[in-house]
């Protein structure tokens, strides 16, 4: 299928992932025949996939495109704007750029894969411009929740598009640049055709709030506590790592950093030049034997991943540190949406110890790295876009700021979802056609679309059990023994007058058939799946998938 292609008279907008959905962002810009990427994120799976741990866009229409895509620019280094760079990068096989600390953790999620020596990675100084086919790429310093987080102003023969990135204002970020910055007030006095914004804070009407302010309080509390502090926060948070090493110095602690990728980005960051006063660190076998009241962690698991470090110290789970009725632990983090309840049960297994649990909505501990209204309005007071593309949001959040934007006087907005190729103008923005869009699921070790049979049969034996039938015939088609069977998350799955009663029904829907039909596997499966499943939805009230086993002459098949 023929879908509409960025020629001389088109600049074209395509989200392939982040309209619509948190994380996962991957959009793609189009002018003079060329495609531009910008930032290829990843997402964590929630309980719908089970057994699915990360989930990518789909980038099956960038793949069919790949030769005419002149590069992938990355803003920034959190997980949803480059982690799936090393998982779908063979797709697309392009060049990419990145700013010297987010181009250290590509690098090492690149060996991590086998693939540096393959990827051409280009490490970019803030306000260098990239000619990228039609496309000058200029980095734009921003506040944000990470080392150098950027904005790019994207020039193009139709005009210049200001790509937000992930960001928010901060005149005391402690790492990185001032914002805002004289930057934007250039950007609009040029011209801005368009702005595509970060829309996850829409809904908090003032501004972010400082770095600086949260160390301080940080500082406070913790001069204030009693035997061991754990802190957990995001790992990628340079500045508030940084501010956990100025807190131990401040309050006579050592410091020990507990989780993958903390050990991680903190290798990433004194690697290009930050955390240059960061006090030497204990190594975590150690920090059992150290005094109760002289000790600092700071580890992950903010979010509650189970098999973060603050999820394992909480269920003992840990080789290394066991917390004490009377230690403290810290989420030096905002609860994202949707992670309620596995963070409530995170906290009930710490209360249940007697550990004291401090989080946000008990002291002032963390700020976010995210625009609120206030923060927009001044964003487009300086940079004056014609038009305004909300991105990088659910729904709600993507409507709430079209509408704001629209408050402010900016005539031109739209709401894109996945999918939607946007022309951008000077007569303003329009929907042109639709791309085709996916969700992809790393499953153990291959990536598969988040709809193969594979996670559906196993969403299915999860949540109704699962149900194998084992059956022998002879070559005409008579039954030659009893069928076997094995019942897998059933209630009642080890009472033999159920599995007898289930026995039954599948002998008479077989018996039922007449011998020429029985020749055939798939009305055998047939039969076999409807017994099955009629007689435990009137038995237990479930629906099971249902596999079968069947033996002709010696030679065994497996069918579902």
């Amino acid at each position: 299928m023929a879908y509409m292609k960025p020629d001389d008279n088109r600049l074209l907008f395509l989200p392939i992932g982040g309209s619509g959905e948190i994380g996962m962002n991957l959009n793609l810009y189009g002018h003079k025949g060329k495609w531009l990427m910008v930032d290829c994120g990843m997402s964590f799976a929630d309980t719908h996939l089970p057994g699915v741990d990360l989930i990518f866009p789909d980038p099956v229409f960038i793949e069919d495109e790949q030769e005419d895509l002149v590069g992938l620019v990355l803003t920034h280094g959190h997980e949803d704007h480059i982690g799936a760079v090393p998982y779908l990068w063979e797709r697309f096989r392009c060049p990419v750029y990145a700013t010297p600390f987010t181009a250290e953790l590509v690098e090492d999620k690149l060996k991590e894969a086998g693939l540096f020596d393959q990827v051409e990675l280009h490490i970019v100084d803030a306000l260098e411009t990239l000619e990228l086919g039609p496309f000058k790429v200029r980095y734009v310093p921003l506040a944000h929740s990470i080392a150098e987080g950027h904005g790019l102003a994207i020039e193009t023969s139709k005009g210049t598009i200001f790509h937000t990135g992930d960001w928010k204002l901060d005149d005391r970020p402690l790492i990185g640049p001032a914002c805002p910055s004289p930057v934007l007030s250039e950007l609009g006095d040029k011209g801005v055709l368009a702005l595509v914004g970060d829309s996850t804070n829409v809904f908090n009407a003032s501004e972010s709030g400082s770095e600086a302010a949260v160390r301080e309080s940080l500082k406070e509390l913790v001069a204030g506590m009693k035997n061991r502090v754990v802190i957990t926060t995001f790992a990628s948070n340079v500045a508030r790592l940084e501010t956990i090493g100025e807190v131990a110095k401040s309050t006579g602690r050592r410091l020990v950093l507990l989780g993958r990728s903390m050990e991680r980005v903190y290798k990433a960051a004194k690697a290009t030049g930050y955390l240059t006063d960061f006090p030497p660190l204990v190594d975590e076998e150690d920090a059992d034997y150290l005094p109760k009241d002289e000790i600092l962690i700071a580890c992950t698991g903010c979010q509650g991943e189970p098999r973060a470090a603050i999820a394992r110290i909480a269920r003992d789970d840990h080789k290394n540190l066991q917390l004490s009725p009377g230690d403290n632990v810290v989420f030096s983090s905002k609860i994202i949406p949707g992670n309620e309840i596995v963070l409530g049960q995170l906290f009930n297994q710490l209360a249940i110890k007697h550990i004291n649990v401090v989080t946000e909505k008990d002291a002032f501990i963390h700020v976010s790295g995210h625009p609120g209204r206030a923060e927009l309005k001044r964003m487009y007071e300086w940079t004056k876009p014609f038009a305004v593309i909300p991105v990088h949001g659910e729904a709600r959040h993507l409507q709430r700021h079209a509408a704001y934007a629209r408050e402010l006087g900016i005539k031109h907005t739209i709401v894109p979802k996945n999918g939607d190729i946007i022309e951008i103008s000077k007569k303003g923005l329009k929907l042109v056609d639709e791309a085709p869009v996916g969700r992809l699921a790393l499953d153990g070790n291959t990536i598969v679309s988040v709809a193969d049979e594979a996670i559906a049969d196993r969403r299915r034996a999860a949540v109704n059990g699962f149900v194998t039938v084992s059956v022998v015939f002879d070559r005409d088609g008579t039954l030659a023994a009893e069928p076997l069977i094995a019942i897998l998350g059933l209630p009642k799955q080890d009472d033999d007058v159920f599995y007898d009663g289930m026995l039954d029904a599948i002998e008479d829907g077989l018996e039922r058939m007449a011998k020429p039909s029985r020749l055939s596997d798939t009305m055998v499966e047939d039969v076999i799946r409807i017994a099955v499943r009629r007689f435990c939805r009137r038995e237990v009230g479930k629906n099971p998938g249902v596999a079968s086993l069947i033996n002709r002459r010696g030679e065994l098949e497996f069918r579902k």
